[in-house]
């Protein structure tokens, strides 16, 4: 006798099934889902019906409230009863006695060719053997079938109310599935938590199930939907990418390598793509900016700050960075990153990119100054002597000075060694992203820059051809605050000053566009030649007049690092506007 806490089987007729609120049946969109979903528990229901039933007593215990006392209630139960033992179990149980009929119908075939009567009998018992065997499988096969029946009822049922849920997820987390990919990852989430309540302890209404399953869906987006809403935002370079990549796998193999290939060349393209939101991106670029704005109004302000100085000396690098490596470095390192999360750590990098420093120098100078000297002789006359002496004074003056260390410098030592090998890729592919920054001055034309001819009579005095030997090898290299090697890339001293030190023509120690322009003689445009430099002013807000600096190679070009590094006309409007002087080195 069982209890009623431990019966093995299902009650009879119960079967769990979706219920609908009266909101979700008046909701157009579930409409269709719905009544699927219904047809397919009708039938479920009906399945049920049709399985045997055994009844069994059981007990129940009571409490009489009024008497103290608890009872006991005997009463029959009705469940299913148990589906029947598998073909295979069934086969296993009978394998003695078939054992046993086979080793006597060797024995009977081992006599019977001499004797037909004995044969003929034997080949009746066979048949009437294999009938009934025949009969006992069609009986068995009939007995099974109410419990066939339901089990494919009942994964109808799940597969439609899946569906039901997973339309109805859709409907409301219409921002988050958003293509195939995570699509298919919410529906095995939605999938996995419903069995979970169909078989477990979990929710029995469409309500129900659906609140159970709404943190399973967010749970499967937080990775996998990063990725593929990534795919789909980015959806017209990634395809441009993925149809190269498909023409390639083509043409390498026709068979089932390509699906590998295909799979990882996804893969890579997902991985060398920033994986933040565009609008965090943008915002987070934005917020850098603004320290950067800040920045430049202390310095603007740097004179009220400190009054009372003879002279303010300025020694400043330029203001600004390249929004890609800002991208770069946080997607290395953080992976995921939102505007609200990284206020802290745009801070610190900020102040390790900025260096920004006072400090006070006294001279002692001399001025010329008057003197008049009187005094009265014997006779009572008044005679003077003016003259003039050297006197010396303090002389204060206040130095000021700004240091840009770019973040791709700053990236070698706050970066792991796998986050600087993502840093890397991510700078290269810019992120697979290079609309978001269009406009920006700062962002690289990487890869795309203008190119030129030197003359051939040009290239025959040799400290020009070394100097335009080394400087054609950093063509397309993007412009690095701060740079002055291949390594970093360059800014435009940098560049400058390495082509000069590496070519063997002019001994030059890394310096600004000033301090180079203050190591050559000034000389007229007309008598420029290749080889010369050239200065300009205002290009950004620095400290001392000069500003840019680039070489020149004759008939109105120069090889310069703008963005990237690359050949440009000194005539065109812009450095026009800009030209200061002609410098030569001597």
């Amino acid at each position: 006798m069982s209890q009623k806490s431990k019966r093995p089987f299902r009650p009879a007729g119960k079967v769990s099934r979706l219920t609908f609120t009266d909101e979700e049946r008046a909701d157009p969109e579930l409409e269709k889902p719905l009544k699927k979903a219904e047809k397919a528990g009708d039938k479920l229901e009906k399945a049920q019906a049709k399985i045997p039933k055994k009844k069994s007593l059981a007990t129940e215990r009571t409490f009489d409230a009024k008497t103290g006392k608890a009872k006991v209630r005997l009463y029959f139960e009705e469940t299913d009863k148990p589906k029947p033992t598998s073909k295979l179990s069934h086969a296993v149980k009978t394998i003695p006695q078939k054992e046993l009929l086979n080793k006597i119908h060797k024995e009977i075939r081992e006599g019977e060719q001499d004797n037909v009567g004995v044969e003929a009998a034997h080949n009746t018992e066979q048949g009437i053997e294999f009938g009934e065997r025949r009969i006992q499988s069609g009986y068995r096969s009939h007995k099974l079938k109410p419990y066939r029946n339901l089990a494919k009822a009942e994964k109808q049922t799940v597969k439609a109310e899946v569906n039901y849920l997973y339309k109805k997820s859709l409907r409301d987390n219409s921002q988050t599935l958003t293509n195939p990919i995570s699509r298919w990852q919410q529906r095995q989430a939605i999938k996995k938590q419903y069995l979970a309540n169909r078989y477990g302890k979990g929710a029995k209404t469409a309500h129900q199930t659906a609140k159970n399953t709404k943190t399973a869906v967010k749970n499967s987006a937080s990775a996998t939907e990063k990725i593929t809403q990534l795919i789909v935002r980015n959806k017209k370079g990634i395809l441009i990418a993925l149809g190269i990549g498909v023409a390639l796998m083509f043409l390498i193999s026709t068979v089932s390598s390509c699906s590998i290939l295909m799979e990882g060349g996804l893969q890579s393209i997902v991985g060398t793509s920033y994986t933040s939101e565009d609008e965090d991106i943008v915002a987070v670029d934005e917020d850098y900016e603004t320290l950067e704005r800040a920045l430049q109004v202390r310095i603007d302000n740097i004179e009220s700050e400190y009054p009372g100085y003879d002279e303010y000396q300025y020694h400043l690098d330029e203001i600004g960075h390249n929004p890609f490596t800002l991208a770069s470095y946080l997607t290395a390192k953080l992976q995921v990153y939102k505007q609200s999360e990284v206020e802290d750590e745009l801070r610190a990098l900020f102040h390790q990119q900025y260096s920004l420093t006072t400090h006070e120098e006294v001279e002692v100078r001399y001025r010329t100054e008057t003197r008049t000297d009187t005094w009265t002789d014997e006779d009572g006359n008044t005679h003077s002597d003016t003259y003039t002496v050297e006197v010396p004074y303090d002389y204060y003056i206040l130095h000021i000075t700004l240091k840009n260390k770019d973040i791709s410098i700053l990236a070698t030592n706050n970066l792991t060694d796998e986050q600087n090998k993502m840093f890397a890729v991510y700078m290269e592919t810019q992120g697979n992203k290079p609309y978001l920054f269009k406009g920006n001055i700062y962002a690289p034309n990487k890869g795309e820059y203008t190119d030129y001819d030197i003359p051939p009579d040009a290239l025959t005095d040799p400290d020009f051809a070394a100097l335009i030997n080394e400087a054609e090898k950093y063509l397309g290299y993007p412009y690095v605050w701060g740079g002055s090697s291949p390594s970093t890339s360059f800014d435009c001293s940098g560049f400058v000053c390495w082509v000069l030190n590496q070519s063997g023509v002019y001994p030059m120690n890394q310096t600004t566009a000033q301090g180079i322009f203050n190591q050559c003689a000034i000389i007229p445009p007309s008598e420029a030649r290749p080889g010369d430099i050239i200065f300009f002013t205002g290009t950004y807000a620095s400290s001392g007049a000069v500003s840019h600096v680039g070489i020149y190679v004759g008939n109105g070009m120069m090889i310069h690092c703008g963005n990237p590094i690359q050949y440009a006309s000194v005539n065109s409007t812009y450095w026009t506007q800009h030209f200061y002087a002609y410098g030569r080195l001597n």
